[in-house]
C-alpha cells in the first residue's frame, strides 16, 4: 500500500487570502500576474488550474511553494502562512528536475537524506516507492539512461518518498507523448486515491484536467474567473469524457477563458 511508503501522512488545507503578485517589467510597466485571488481547498482535494500560458497559473504554484512571495495577501497551509519552501510541500516541474549526477535511488532518497534519515530507513522507503512506480529494476540507473516518462516516474517517486502533504505539479506531463501521459495519469490517480494528498495540477490541456481533477480553477489575466466542481464519475474513460456532461464542462471552460472554438480541447491550439 502507498500509505506504507510515505513517512508522514495527512494532506493539508490550502487557502489563498486576497493574493496579488505585481512585477515591474523591464519596460517600466507593472504586470499583474495575480489579482485578488482567494480560495480555500480542503485537504485531499485534486485541483486542476487551467488557463492560457502567461496568465498566472505557474505564479499561483510558486506562491504556494514559497518560491514567490505575494505582493499583498497570503497563502496558508493549515492556517499557517507560507513564508518560504518547506518539506510539507513538494513541486514537480514541466522540465526534468531529476538530478542527472545521481542514480535513481539517490534522487528518490534526496529529501529523506537532507532531513537526516538513517540509510537503512531510507532504503526501505525508496524500495517500496520505486516498486510502486515500476522502477525497481532501474534503482541504480542514471537518469540519462531513462525515457522521459520514466524520469517523470522518478519525480513522482521522489514526491511520494518525501511524504509531503501538498503536491504542486506545473504541467509535469506536457512534454510527453499521448500514450505516456495516459499511463502517468493512471499512476498519479492511483497514488492520489490511496494517499489523499492535496494536489494542485497546472495544465493548459482541458482533457487532462477533466481526467484528473475534482475541481477546476480557471485563471485568466491573473484573475480566478471560475471555480467549478468536476462531478464526472471515475474512472473517466473515453465514454465518460464524451458524455454530454463532459462536453458541457469543456464548453463552459472554453467560454470562461475566452476561447471561441469550443471544439478545441487544448487551449494552446487556440492561442
Amino acid at each position: 500500500m502507498v500509505q506504507d511508503i510515505v513517512e508522514s501522512g495527512s494532506a493539508a488545507d490550502v487557502t489563498f487570502d486576497g493574493v496579488w503578485c505585481v512585477f515591474e517589467h523591464r519596460s517600466g510597466r507593472l504586470v499583474h500576474a495575480l489579482e485578488e485571488v482567494s480560495f480555500t481547498v480542503p485537504a485531499g482535494q485534486f485541483v486542476a488550474v487551467v488557463g492560457r500560458s502567461g496568465h498566472g497559473k505557474s505564479t499561483m504554484l510558486r506562491v504556494l511553494a514559497g518560491l514567490q512571495p505575494p505582493t499583498t495577501g497570503a497563502a496558508l497551509i493549515n492556517n499557517v502562512e507560507v513564508l518560504g519552501p518547506a518539506a510539507e510541500r513538494s513541486m514537480v516541474f514541466q522540465q526534468d528536475t531529476v538530478f542527472p549526477w545521481m542514480h535513481v535511488r539517490d534522487n528518490v532518497e534526496f529529501a529523506l537524506k537532507a532531513r537526516g534519515m538513517a540509510k537503512a530507513e531510507r532504503l526501505v522507503i525508496s524500495d517500496r516507492t520505486l516498486e510502486h512506480v515500476g522502477l525497481t529494476d532501474f534503482a541504480d540507473s542514471w537518469p540519462r539512461e531513462l525515457s522521459g516518462g520514466m524520469r517523470k516516474r522518478v519525480a513522482l517517486a521522489s514526491v511520494m518518498a518525501a511524504g509531503s502533504n501538498v503536491w504542486l505539479m506545473d504541467e509535469p506531463f506536457g512534454s510527453l507523448d499521448y500514450f505516456t501521459r495516459r499511463n502517468l495519469h493512471e499512476l498519479l490517480l492511483e497514488i492520489w486515491e490511496e494517499t489523499h494528498k492535496t494536489i494542485f495540477f497546472v495544465t493548459h490541456d482541458i482533457e487532462e484536467a477533466l481526467i484528473l481533477a475534482d475541481r477546476l480553477m480557471l485563471v485568466r489575466e491573473g484573475k480566478l474567473v471560475e471555480d467549478m466542481a468536476v462531478d464526472l464519475p471515475r474512472p473517466r474513460d473515453e465514454d465518460v469524457r464524451a458524455s454530454p456532461e463532459a462536453v458541457a464542462l469543456t464548453k463552459a471552460i472554453l467560454d470562461e477563458l475566452g476561447i471561441e472554438d469550443s471544439s478545441a480541447a487544448d487551449i494552446s491550439e487556440a492561442e
